[in-house]
Parts: structure tokens; sequence; C-alpha cells
């Protein structure tokens, strides 16, 4: 019996090793072997690639004279959302936009008051202001002021995120950590190396690994979140075999697991 503890203990132990996961495997933004390091503290320079239009985004469009901005002091004239309906549009995955906002259409347009039909797709926002500006002015001779906004950035996370979901971040930008540390950050177990982003296109859909681990991230094209951004975080082997996601938690496990085995074993030869 002895010699059976001991074999089953030192295959627990065994397991328990291999289910241990590494720190180089959960740190984020690593000077990685093999690539150029990265020092603390040096400027890294970045383009913000502009967001085009796409079917199905909902856009803020505002339009104002210049009589109606200086009797408001260029406040906004229409009724704003309130910070409850924010939150809760924004908790949901719903864009805050979506009552009073336009749609863009599978033929690329929105349909605004007087002016109708306005192709927006493909077009960045500061196009689509120009475009509905220029048109607009067919209808009104006085002096306009046009401001065309996005609902915030919708994404939306899965697998091994601490609190999973669709979101709504009320700003014009946001980098992957912002919308990992929104989704509550990854579990330990998440592979890091190897998240999945899916990204939409105007002519379609591609899939992008990424991986956190490497600080050369943020020279990449996908350090900045766009809207309709999807993150998948994959699990890494060690959940197979149930471990916990700290030393404590797999210690209590290990040891859990002998105190069974050996009860196990009284029983067997009693």
């Amino acid at each position: 019996m002895f010699k059976l503890l001991r074999v089953l203990g030192l295959a627990l132990l065994v397991v328990s090793a291999a289910a241990c996961v590494s720190n180089e495997k959960i740190i984020y933004l690593q000077n990685l072997e093999g690539n150029e390091p990265i020092p603390d503290g040096e400027l890294i320079t970045y383009d913000i690639p502009e967001y085009k239009l796409q079917y199905n985004d909902i856009i803020d469009v505002n339009v104002q004279t210049v009589e109606e901005l200086i009797k408001s002091g260029f406040n906004n004239t229409p009724v704003m959302l309130n910070s409850q309906q924010m939150q809760v549009s924004g908790q949901n995955g719903g864009d805050v936009y979506y009552m009073t906002g336009y749609t863009v259409d599978k033929n690329g347009n929105v349909r605004l008051p007087i002016v109708g039909e306005v192709q927006v797709q493909n077009k960045t926002l500061e196009e689509a202001r120009i475009q509905i500006e220029s048109q607009l002015r067919q209808y009104v001779t006085s002096e306009l002021y046009v401001k065309v906004k996005l609902g915030g950035v919708r994404y939306s996370a899965l697998g091994e995120f601490r609190r999973p979901g669709k979101f709504v971040v009320l700003q014009d930008r946001m980098t992957i950590f912002e919308a990992i540390a929104n989704a509550g950050d990854l579990t330990t177990i998440a592979k890091r190396n190897e998240v999945l982003l899916i990204r939409q296109y105007p002519e379609g859909t591609k899939l992008h690994r990424i991986n956190l681990n490497d600080r050369h991230l943020v020279e990449s094209p996908f350090y900045f979140i766009q809207p309709n951004d999807q993150l998948y975080a994959e699990p890494m082997k060690v959940r197979e075999v149930g471990a916990g996601e700290n030393a404590a938690q797999s210690l209590t496990l290990l040891i859990s697991a002998i105190t069974a085995a050996v009860l196990i074993i009284n029983v067997a030869t009693n």
C-alpha cells in the first residue's frame, strides 16, 4: 500500500507541475526573445487607422445653424440621453444612439430628414460629415454646423475573460488593453499569445492572431480596437486537467486528490 501511495503521489505531483502556468505566459508586453527590445520609457509612434463606416453602423448626426449655436452656447439642441440610459445601453452591449441615430443600410446609405438618402459606406466620419453637409446646403441657405459621431466603440469579448459579453465604450478610440480591462481582464489560463481578433472590413471579415505578451503589439494596427471587433481568448491545456488559477488553488486540488485516493484505497483494502 505504501508503494502504491508513493506512485500515486508522484503521479499527482507530475500532473500538478504540468498544470502550473508560468509567469512568462501571463505577463503582458514583454520584450520577447528574438525580437528587438523596446526599452521602458522609449517613445513608440503609431498610426491610428481611420474607421470607415460599414453596413449596420449607427451614426448620430447633429445639425445646427449659426443662430442656434449662438443661442444654445455651442451646446447640442437635441435632447441628450441621460447617464442612466447610457449606462444601461453600454452594459447590454447596445448602441446608445439606436433609437435616435441613423443606421447604415445594406446599400451603404443613411436616410436623413430633408435630404433623403446619403451614401456613407466606406467613408470616414469626416468624409460622411462633408457629404451630409454638401447635400444639406441644397435645401438650407443659412450657415450650418454638422457633426457626425459613432455611438461609442462597440465590441464583444468571448472565451477566457472574467466578464465576457458585449460592450459599448463611450469614447472615440480605445486600445486592446482597455477593451480587455473593461471585460474584467483575462483569466490566468487564457492563451495571451494567441488571442483571436475578428475584425470587419468593407469587403468582408478577417481573423487575426494577437500576441498580448509581445511589446511590439503597441506598434501594430491591432493595438487600437475598432467598432464591431470581436475578441476570443482560448484556454490553455491546463484547463483539461482542472488546475487552479494560482499556486494555492493547485495545492488545494492536489491535497484533495491525494486525500480522496487514500480513502478509496483504505476502503478497498479493508
